[in-house]
């Protein structure tokens, strides 16, 4: 039975609540700092920690409840309670604590000092102990999880069952996990240990808050979940709102971040229509609903069950086209107008998913990919190519409307997954091939989905042609001008097969490769 309590919390939320049912049943409670005075001033009996170790809190707060009077009340065993006695010292039956916001304080960009400040030395202390001793000890660390212990005790005569104070300790030592990672991770930064310098850790640790169970996995066949990342301070889809439609599923979800990521990449209104994380349309435009249309009139038969991404909030314009759309699966975006979202919500079964402001990740933010006992990590894809970054290979120039739309296919077809040739023209892509076994297959697929519309376009791969087949297939479609990265051996017959065509080729000196 739970007759001794100590309560420590930064997050207050929901305190006096607890605090009122257990004073109410009989509990004694033992408290500290600003949780004492909060819980003092709801009229509930409390006692501070210094009544119990004898020692005021001194180096400002700093050392207030490391002490043999408060671990030894937590990490007795059942059976060393007697010898805990006979130390004139009594035991904790339930220890609620949560931390100090260290991951929110470095999220607001806290200097190094005051990242320190927030680093809980005697918070994550007691619930490892308590926690450790979960067959004896009830341990909370989230205010969210006060109405189970209270059932819980409601249930079982003032007690916790052992199946709850496992859980709860499994909670714990996940938060614990979760919180030395955001400090291992803000510390090696002030080093300068990041990517942007070529420097990994020696060691990665990660950690990430479970959000909710989905449905299934990519197939139904498989489970799945939804985990977030704890103080992730950029635009994530983790924390979007959904706000029309039902949940989103594990591919609905896998489909929305590669819409993200591409939205993320345009500063112009900007519109992608994406299939099994491929965008089959994309474009520019002076207004998003141009944008849109653009992207749509891409590839309108691929757009069936599509994911639609969008880089500004959703206006009435828009929000047209997009009602007119036939089946779209999900659309996100900052944020919808009152108008446009009435509007749209009138399809019961399209998911509508607002993710706020857009905050791309910092250069220095990694990337991580499982392989099965290992871990692939890489900083972003975020390299910009410019005109000034081109070389001519050819006898040809590009003119400037060609070279304006060259760079809007290479930015885009970094998204796209290798083998990747797309075509292009007034800002919005014509045909996509993604994700063949050869380039010479990708640009059929590209030129087949552009059809006459390949002529006069402009075509962009993201890494070189290894000899002419692929370049001549798009010059024979019409395409007029091509951007790859070159460096192939096979450059020199390449850039012949070009000249032949009287077309013009740039290269970049850098590959896009997406596997």
């Amino acid at each position: 039975m739970i007759k001794r309590a100590l309560i420590s919390v930064y997050d207050k939320t929901d305190i006096e609540k607890l605090a009122g049912y257990l004073s109410n049943n009989g509990v004694e409670i033992i408290s500290s700092g600003g949780t004492f005075d909060r819980i003092k001033q709801a009229g509930i009996d409390v006692k501070k920690v210094s009544d119990i170790t004898g020692s005021a809190e001194i180096l400002g707060g700093r050392v207030k409840t490391l002490h043999p009077a408060v671990h030894a009340g937590i990490l007795a065993r059942a059976d060393q309670l007697d010898e805990l006695n006979s130390h004139d010292l009594a035991p904790f039956d339930l220890v609620v604590v949560n931390l100090y916001p260290f991951e929110t304080i470095v999220a607001e960009g806290a200097d190094l000092e005051r990242a320190l400040e927030n680093i809980d030395i005697g918070g994550p202390t007691m619930l490892r102990a308590a926690a450790k001793n979960f067959p004896r000890v009830t341990v909370v660390c989230n205010p969210s999880d006060y109405d189970e212990l209270i059932e819980q005790m409601e249930n079982n005569n003032g007690d916790t069952t052992s199946e709850f104070r496992h859980q709860m300790a499994l909670r714990v030592f996940a938060r614990i996990s979760c919180y030395d990672n955001k400090i291992t991770h803000f510390l090696a930064g002030q080093l300068g240990s990041t990517v942007s310098d070529n420097t990994f850790a020696d060691s990665l640790s990660l950690a990430f808050t479970r959000k909710n169970s989905l449905r299934y996995g990519e197939n139904p066949h498989q489970k799945a979940a939804l985990y977030v990342e704890p103080g992730y301070p950029f635009t994530s889809l983790a924390d979007a709102r959904v706000l029309s439609g039902k949940a989103l599923s594990f591919n609905n979800l896998w489909d929305l971040e590669a819409a993200l990521q591409m939205v993320l990449d345009f500063d112009r209104p900007f519109a992608a229509v994406i299939k099994h994380t491929n965008p089959c349309g994309a474009a520019v435009g002076e207004t998003l609903a141009e944008a849109y249309h653009k992207a749509l009139e891409s590839d309108p038969l691929s757009a069936f069950g599509s994911v639609i991404g969008l880089n500004r909030t959703v206006d009435i314009d828009t929000a047209r086209l997009l009602h007119e759309t036939h089946f779209v699966e999900c659309i996100i975006a900052p944020d919808y107008d009152a108008e446009a979202l009435a509007l749209m919500k009138k399809k019961k079964a399209r998911r509508l998913v607002a993710v706020g402001e857009l905050n791309p990740p910092s250069d220095d933010y990694f990337e991580m990919r499982r392989i099965l006992g290992g871990a692939l990590v890489q900083n972003r894809d975020t390299a910009e190519i410019t005109a000034d970054d081109l070389k001519t290979a050819t006898k040809i120039e590009p003119t400037l409307e060609q070279l304006e739309n060259l760079l809007f296919g290479f930015k885009m077809v970094k998204h796209v997954k290798s083998n990747a040739v797309l075509i292009c023209k007034n800002g919005a892509t014509l045909g996509v091939g993604m994700g063949q076994t050869s380039r010479v297959d990708s640009s059929m697929i590209a030129v087949r989905k552009a059809g006459d519309r390949a002529n006069d376009a402009v075509a962009a791969s993201d890494a070189f042609f290894p000899m002419p087949d692929g370049l001549e297939v798009l010059a024979d479609a019409g395409v007029k001008a091509v951007i790859q990265p070159g460096g192939s051996k096979g450059d020199p017959d390449v850039i012949a097969a070009a000249d032949k065509a009287g077309i013009a080729m740039v290269f970049t000196g850098m590959r896009h490769f997406k596997h």
